[in-house]
């Protein structure tokens, strides 16, 4: 019977061992994983950044030159510098931003991408490096009439979102009795608004903020008093834990060197 007992302990301990050698093998190769994620990057000297290319003030591709600019496109810049490596944009959309993202077709995202604990949960989010939330854009006319949420929802009102983000969402959350109208081009709603095509945009400050310096016709009522409070990050697939660490400290650079101030200053602040 002792002996019996012996060999069971034998062998159960000879199980922890093992299982304890499985784990601290399964860790260091996620170990491995992280690294190799910067190191990557390093190897192939090339920074692959994932954009929808169609937010304004944040990353727009512009039709005619393919250059794309913003307040992100020169963060992107900023990054594949301070990396020593080349920028390569990497087309994606808002309907697929996540999946694009966690199928590893570009190291990480950055185009006006709110932190959202869902996004938290699947994928990673650097801190917030600009504030935002969401808001109106109308027309000059009208801005005294909307003025609240209340104001906005009502059955003859046409409001306009681009599909698959959180503009849509919000708008079906929070304004169900009005017209909903959803529009492919995001960056063409603005003038479609100015030119009576719809009343209202469900936009983020710094779209909203972009658009009025742009155009006369335009006007962002609830400009400094947003529904939403929210920071913009940047996304990158689990398993990019050295990537995050580095973007982190790279943002707190660049908003401690006024480089964050200075972009708002040239692409979003209203007079």
């Amino acid at each position: 019977m002792k002996k019996e007992l012996k060999c069971l302990v034998i062998t159960l301990v000879m199980l922890l061992c093992l299982l304890t050698g499985c784990s601290e093998k399964k860790e260091s190769q996620d170990i491995s994983k992280e690294e190799s994620v910067l190191d990557a990057i390093h190897e192939r000297k090339v920074l692959k950044v994932g954009t929808t290319g169609d937010y304004q003030p944040m990353s727009y591709r512009d039709p005619e030159t393919g250059k794309y600019e913003g307040i992100d496109a020169e963060l992107s810049e900023d990054l594949a510098a301070s990396l020593g490596v080349q920028l390569e944009y990497v087309e994606t959309s808002w309907p697929t931003l996540m999946e694009d993202t966690l199928s590893g077709k570009f190291d990480l995202a950055i185009c006006g991408i709110t932190v959202t604990d869902e996004r938290k949960q699947k994928a990673l989010m650097s801190n917030g490096y600009m504030i935002n939330g969401k808001t109106i854009l109308c027309r000059k006319e009208d801005a005294d009439k909307y003025t609240s949420l209340d104001a906005i929802n009502k059955p003859e009102v046409r409001v306009m979102v681009n599909p698959g983000g959180l503009n849509e969402k919000f708008a079906r959350e929070n304004l169900k009795d009005v017209i909903l109208i959803i529009h492919d081009v995001n960056q063409e709603i603005p003038s479609l608004i100015a030119s009576n095509e719809a009343d209202i945009m469900i936009t983020e400050v710094a779209e909203a903020g972009y658009y009025v310096r742009k155009d006369a016709r335009l006007a962002a009522p609830l400009y400094l008093e947003p529904f939403t409070a929210g920071q913009i990050g940047i996304l990158m697939p689990k398993g990019s834990e050295e990537l995050l660490d580095y973007v982190n400290q790279f943002l707190k650079d660049e908003m401690e060197n006024g480089r964050i101030d200075e972009l708002m200053g040239k692409y979003v602040l209203i007079d």
